[in-house]
C-alpha cells in the first residue's frame, strides 16, 4: 500500500544529478517538498532549473551539512555517490568516501529523524556470475572498487534495519539512461557517450567485441519504481532490482543509434568506431530479475527500451543543435 502524502518533506541527496534531477522533477509535480543536497562533483544545478526545491549545497559525507539537509524530513531518496567504475579504480579512496562513508552518514541521520530511506544500490554488487537474471539472493560478487563500496553502502542499510529498525529499500539499479546524463566525460555512461559523438561525426569508443550486455533502463521508468519504492509500507530492509528484465548488448545499441544518425541526419558522417581494450572490472551480461519489485512494489515499468533510446537521442540531438546555435 502506499503512503504519498503531499505533506512529505524528501530529501534526494545527489538531486542535481542526471537521475536525481528526474527524481526531484517527479517528486515536485507531486506537490511534495523536495530538499536537495548535492555537492556539485558531478551534478549540476541548472539540471533543477524550474524546480521549487530548497538547495543545499554540501557533502553527504558531512555530518553537519547532513544533519541541516534532514530537518524536517520524513523520506529519503540516497542517490549520492561517486560513479563509475573506471574512476573507481583510479580512485578508490574517493570513492569509498563518496559511496560508503556518505552512506553510513545519511544512515544515522534518517535514523535520528525517524525517516525512510530508499538506496540507489548498484546491479554491479552482482559481478559477473553465471547466474543468467542476477536475482535478489545471489551472493553478492563484486569486481571493482565502486562494486564494493556500493555494496557496503547496501550492508550498512541492511544493519540499519536490524539494529536501529530503520525501513529502507535498497533498489539496484542497472545502466540507466535518458536526458541529462552527462555525455562528454571519460566517465560518462555508453548511450551518451554514443549519441553525442555520433550526432557530432565522431567515431565513438567500443570497449572489447562489444558484446557485452546490458539491461539498459530509461531513466522515466527508474523513477517510477523509485517513487514506489519511497511510498510502498513495507519494513526492515528490503532489496529490489529495478530493471527491464531484457538485456541489449553495446553492438545492438550502436546500430540502432546509427538508424536514427541515417534518418535524421543523413549529412552527418558516421566513422567506424575505435576499438579499445575490454575494460578492467567489466562486467560481461548484466541482466536484472524484476519479479521481487513487480510483485513487492507494483513496479510496473511504460517506456520501455526502444522509446527510451529514441527519447533519449532525440534530447542530444536537440541540445547539440543548441549549442551549436548560440
Amino acid at each position: 500500500m502506499s503512503q504519498a502524502n503531499r505533506s512529505d518533506r524528501v530529501l534526494v541527496t545527489g538531486g542535481a544529478g542526471f537521475i536525481g534531477s528526474h527524481v526531484c522533477a517527479r517528486l515536485c509535480s507531486e506537490g511534495r517538498e523536495v530538499v536537495v543536497l548535492d555537492n556539485l562533483a558531478t551534478g549540476d544545478r541548472r539540471n533543477l532549473d524550474g524546480l521549487e526545491v530548497s538547495f543545499i549545497e554540501g557533502s553527504i559525507a558531512s555530518v553537519a551539512d547532513v544533519a541541516a539537509a534532514m530537518r524536517g524530513v520524513n523520506k529519503v531518496v540516497h542517490l549520492a555517490a561517486l560513479p563509475s567504475v573506471a574512476r573507481s579504480l583510479e580512485q578508490p579512496l574517493d570513492t569509498h568516501e563518496a559511496c560508503a562513508t556518505g552512506t553510513v552518514t545519511v544512515l544515522q541521520a534518517a535514523k535520528q529523524a525517524g525517516a525512510r530511506v530508499v538506496y540507489a544500490g548498484s546491479s554491479s554488487a552482482y559481478g559477473d556470475q553465471e547466474v543468467l537474471m542476477k536475482h535478489e539472493q545471489l551472493r553478492e560478487d563484486p569486481l571493482s572498487p565502486y562494486a564494493a563500496a556500493k555494496l557496503a553502502g547496501e550492508l550498512y542499510c541492511r544493519t540499519f534495519a536490524r539494529v536501529f529498525g530503520l525501513d529502507v529499500v535498497v533498489t539496484r539499479f542497472f545502466n540507466v539512461f535518458g536526458p541529462r546524463q552527462p555525455a562528454g566525460s571519460p566517465y560518462s555512461g555508453v548511450i551518451a557517450a554514443f549519441c553525442r559523438n555520433l550526432i557530432l561525426g565522431q567515431p565513438v569508443r567500443i570497449d572489447g567485441d562489444g558484446g557485452q550486455a546490458r539491461d539498459f533502463t530509461y531513466v522515466d521508468d527508474l523513477v517510477g519504481g523509485v517513487v514506489q519504492c519511497l511510498d510502498a509500507d513495507s519494513s526492515g530492509c528490503q532489496t529490489v532490482n529495478l530493471a527491464y528484465g531484457d538485456s541489449v548488448t553495446v553492438n545492438d545499441v550502436y546500430q540502432q543509434l546509427l538508424v536514427f544518425v541515417r534518418e535524421q541526419l543523413p549529412a552527418v558522417a558516421t566513422p567506424a568506431p575505435v576499438v579499445a581494450p575490454p575494460r578492467a572490472g567489466d562486467v560481461r551480461h548484466s541482466l536484472a530479475n524484476t519479479d521481487v519489485a513487480k510483485a513487492r512494489f507494483g513496479f510496473a515499468p511504460t517506456v520501455g527500451f526502444a522509446e527510451g533510446l529514441r527519447r533519449t537521442f532525440a534530447y542530444y540531438l536537440a541540445q547539440t543543435r543548441s549549442e551549436h546555435a548560440t
